[in-house]
């Protein structure tokens, strides 16, 4: 397979959305099941036996070539955020089904399995990684009973899929399964700030999401003289001045406030109250969690200077997850046999590789977004990128027949 045709598939699966003015393909919705009749389609061809696991995770078996329970995971995700672009998940199932194609019926001493995950990005439910969670074995009563914006569980979703809650524990990894590789694009704009087509990803961050709340008192804004203020707004500004800081200057950290609510949110009004958004990742887990809990600390010292209170609340963390050193050097390896430059890095998203490391050894293989552009209509992919990504498989799959394990 080409990787012009691996390019075509991925818009063709885009056309299978929730909205006609922008893809948005959700867990377990009514588009996914056209996108598993293509890619059912598309696995058998190759030679795959396929089938749906309770969690609706799509599953393509490409059998060894003797009696042996060993297998090789490839995967990722199939769902999307709200105007989505063609390619984020979507390209690692698509690139996958091309590399089992590639051998053209010839068997290798491991099976390969591709896995197509229902749920990567929680949009949703509001809880990311259902259909990884599946394969770990870690969905459990509290997620099930989670429910969307029109009151449906996801058990509730699962049976109006047609598929059965109760054999959920069936999905779950078999012992055999000996390495899982996540073929993704990058997201983000380092691999083409550095000319390159493909990045060995090392480790995923850890990730935390927390709202700092400043409270001062809202008056008007032609009667209140400055010195007088409680303005909660300024105390923010100044705080967040305070984070592009500290993150630029503590190597590998992201800190990011994305969001304000200002209150009341009036011109003429000294606001009140606001409430920041702080996202804060690194690879390492104690430096994440010391760099959080400086951000918090200069939160309260500027709002004691602004004569305002602040507040904080955690909402949730992910913590940092290695890539296996011994499947990143075979992947950094196929990478130098396949002629492309060895770029290792860390992914500040988060990705079904996540989950499924506690499992089994994981790696990622990035390949470059023109412009950095994800999770948006115009993301792409270059061809020659996509080539480069399908030649390092290939090598790949050279190199752990030849270890024979």
């Amino acid at each position: 397979m080409s990787a012009e045709t691996i390019i075509e598939r991925c818009r063709e699966l885009s056309a299978f959305s929730e909205t006609p003015d922008g893809l948005r393909r959700t867990f377990l919705s009514p588009p996914m099941r056209e996108v598993h009749r293509l890619l059912n389609h598309w696995m058998q061809e190759a030679g795959m036996t396929v089938w749906t696991d309770a969690a609706g995770n799509l599953h393509g078996l490409y059998p060894a070539e003797g009696q042996t329970p060993r297998r090789l995971l490839l995967g990722s995700h199939i769902d999307t955020v709200s105007r989505a672009g063609a390619f984020d998940g979507v390209l690692g199932v698509v690139l996958a089904i091309a590399l089992v194609e590639s051998l053209a019926g010839r068997r290798l001493p491991f099976a390969i399995e591709v896995a197509a995950f229902s749920d990567q990005e929680g949009v949703r439910f509001g809880v990311p990684y259902i259909g990884s969670r599946a394969l770990a074995g870690t969905l459990d009563a509290a997620l099930l009973a989670r429910r969307d914006a029109a009151g449906i569980s996801v058990e509730e979703a699962i049976r109006g899929f047609g598929l059965d809650p109760a054999a959920l524990p069936a999905a779950r990894l078999p012992s055999g399964v000996f390495a899982y590789l996540e073929f993704h694009i990058e997201q983000g704009p380092v691999l083409e700030s550095l000319g390159l087509p493909l990045g060995v990803v090392t480790a995923i961050a850890g990730q935390s999401r927390l709202t700092v709340t400043f409270r001062g008192q809202a008056n008007h804004a032609g009667t209140t003289p400055m010195p007088l203020r409680r303005d909660a707004l300024v105390a923010a500004a100044r705080w967040i001045s305070l984070v592009e800081r500290y993150a630029r200057a503590t190597p590998r950290l992201a800190a990011t406030v994305g969001t304000l609510d200002i209150r009341p949110g009036a011109s003429d009004m000294v606001p009140g109250e606001v409430h920041a958004s702080l996202d804060v990742r690194h690879p390492d887990d104690a430096v994440r969690r010391r760099s959080v809990a400086v951000l918090v600390d200069d939160a309260r010292r500027m709002a004691l200077r602004c004569s305002v209170r602040a507040e904080w609340q955690l909402h949730g963390e992910e913590t940092a997850t290695a890539c296996d050193p011994c499947l990143v050097a075979y992947l950094a390896s196929a990478v130098a046999a396949a002629g492309y430059p060895v770029h290792r890095m860390t992914s500040g998203a988060g990705h079904d590789a996540m989950i499924l490391a506690s499992r089994v050894p994981s790696a990622m293989l990035f390949v470059r977004s023109p412009g950095g552009i994800c999770h948006h209509p115009d993301e792409t992919v270059h061809s020659v990128d996509v080539e480069a990504a399908l030649a390092t498989g290939a090598a790949l799959l050279g190199f752990l027949e030849r270890r024979r394990e």
